[in-house]
């Protein structure tokens, strides 16, 4: 194969990923082993919001997914890992 169309091949990848992980809007969606910044917490209830302050999860705030098994997320905060389900995983925007 050409080189030149090897390169245009792995560029239209690439970008067609690019566009994937725009895509991304909550942890819940969020790739495995992926870091993501904190863009927002969105939910109405305070002690929820609260709850996810004392865990570290706030805006500007680095976060992973390292695992998803029956709508339980294990993440990793800070260098500490939790478990959350999935609506509090929802609430966190990256």
């Amino acid at each position: 194969m050409d080189s030149t169309i090897s390169s245009r091949i792995i560029l239209g990848v690439n970008k067609i990923m690019e566009r994937y992980d725009k895509e991304v809007t909550n942890l819940a969606e969020a790739k495995i082993n992926r870091a993501y910044i904190i863009k927002d917490v969105k939910t109405n209830d305070e002690e929820l919001k609260n709850f996810l302050f004392t865990l570290g999860c706030y805006e500007g705030e680095t976060v992973t997914v390292l695992s998803v098994l029956s709508e339980n997320y294990v993440v990793s905060v800070k260098d500490a890992r939790y478990s959350i389900d999935k609506d509090l995983a929802e609430a966190i925007i990256v």
